[in-house]
């Protein structure tokens, strides 16, 4: 008699089997009890008709019997004849009555068991797969960037300081793009994945103060060739999620024909060509300014898969992207904006390659050389042009789930007023 997952009951069909789960919910009708059993790896209904001991839900239980079809759903089902109770669960707080966010957040660890926190994080995990399946298949190699850090990428003022023994102030990292530089010029092409921490108070349904960014560079890769890159990986993470998660996407109610449609080439529009279509439709870009939420939101309902904005004024983008030979007022970078209203997923740019070009940024964003000699020695010893950009996991797993606010995109997300649990 074989253990067996829920999904995998129908290769059992006809075959006695035990599964192990809790229950998630129940009826009976008469002598006959419906319970509904999850297992981790999917749900299953459990029919009894045997006399039922006290059940409650969340209840975990070993089940034995028969594999059976629904008779009309592509299901299938267990004629239990033997029931085990393992623990019988106390009055569960999370009822079918519609509770506020505060309530669920405070009980988070017990919300990740529902149908729907369930199947968003079963996205996630193929998303984080699909990422390292691409990354490997494309000559990337994994170097994992260190958290603590002795400065910024882009400034300390949206950073957690940290005390560091004698050595003064250390900084949770914002972005492990920096170290990556560096393992470029003996891998060619690295990614780091971890969690990443930002200081800033936005109360935004798009940021976390705790989440997880994917950083990538090439050495030998330019602008273009960057742009490329990014919507290959992007079409390939969300094929990947059409192909294994098709049943988490009805648990969400997701319309899977938005993501059928994302395959590259992406669209490509200058920040200035996009300033001038936001204010043709009301909105109050500026030519000289960062792009801002609304801004994003706005552009990306336009369009029916991402949309790249490249060339940024230089003056609102970081110390190390290369200016744009046309141009020198314009950064060589671009943001990867999501459609159906979910804005920026990816950012990116060429880096600037020259010491003494950099040497120049660090002094316009008052940034300390001494912080930066490692990385300045990179420009010491075989440059090379290169590029890099990174992707917020949440931000990504809220698009492909359609979720209305990032913090349901992490199984414990940390914000400006949350901490627990």
């Amino acid at each position: 008699m074989a253990n067996v997952f829920i999904k995998e009951l129908f290769k059992h069909l006809d075959q006695t089997v035990t599964i192990k789960g809790w229950v998630y919910n129940f009826r009976s009708s008469g002598k006959i009890a419906f319970l509904q059993i999850r297992d981790g790896s999917g749900f299953c209904q459990a029919i009894v008709t045997q006399p039922l001991p006290k059940i409650t839900i969340e209840t975990s239980v070993i089940l034995t019997g028969k594999v059976s079809k629904h008779p009309k759903k592509e299901e299938y089902e267990l004629q239990v004849e033997d029931l085990k109770v393992v623990q019988l669960a106390q009055d569960y707080p999370i009822g079918k009555k519609e509770h506020g966010p505060d309530f669920l957040l405070e009980n988070r660890h017990l919300w990740l068991r529902s149908p729907k926190q369930w199947a968003i994080q079963k996205i996630r995990h193929t998303i984080i797969y699909a990422t390292y399946e691409w990354m490997d298949k494309n000559s990337f190699v994994r170097i994992d960037a260190p958290i603590l850090t002795p400065a910024a990428c882009e400034g300390t003022t949206t950073l957690f300081e940290v005390p560091y023994f004698d050595l003064g102030k250390a900084y949770l990292s914002q972005s492990g793009q920096l170290y990556i530089e560096a393992a470029i010029f003996a891998h060619g092409r690295c990614y780091d994945f971890g969690p990443v921490f930002r200081a800033e108070k936005s109360k935004t349904r798009r940021h976390l103060t705790e989440f997880w960014m994917m950083d990538a560079e090439m050495a030998f890769v330019e602008h273009d060739e960057n742009l490329k890159i990014q919507e290959e990986l992007i079409s390939f993470i969300v094929q990947r999620v059409l192909e294994k998660n098709q049943t988490e996407l009805k648990i969400l109610e997701r319309d899977p024909k938005p993501l059928e449609n994302i395959k590259a080439p992406f669209y490509r529009l200058t920040h200035a060509e996009v300033v001038k279509k936001l204010k043709a439709m009301g909105a109050d870009a500026k030519e000289d300014d960062d792009l801002g939420g609304d801004e994003e939101t706005l552009l990306s309902k336009s369009f029916d898969k991402p949309v790249f904005v490249e060339k940024y004024p230089a003056k609102v983008k970081a110390f190390y992207m290369k200016r744009d030979p046309q141009n020198s007022n314009l950064a060589l970078c671009a943001d990867m904006i999501a459609p159906e209203g979910f804005g920026e997923i990816i950012g990116g740019s060429q880096r600037e390659e020259d010491i003494e070009v950099l040497l120049a940024r660090l002094k316009e964003h008052n940034l300390p050389r001494e912080a930066f000699e490692w990385y300045l020695d990179l420009r010491k010893y075989g440059s090379v042009p290169h590029s890099g950009f990174g992707f917020g996991l949440e931000r990504l797993v809220s698009w492909i789930c359609n979720l209305e606010h990032v913090r349901e995109s992490i199984p414990f997300p940390r914000m400006i007023y949350r901490l627990t649990p």
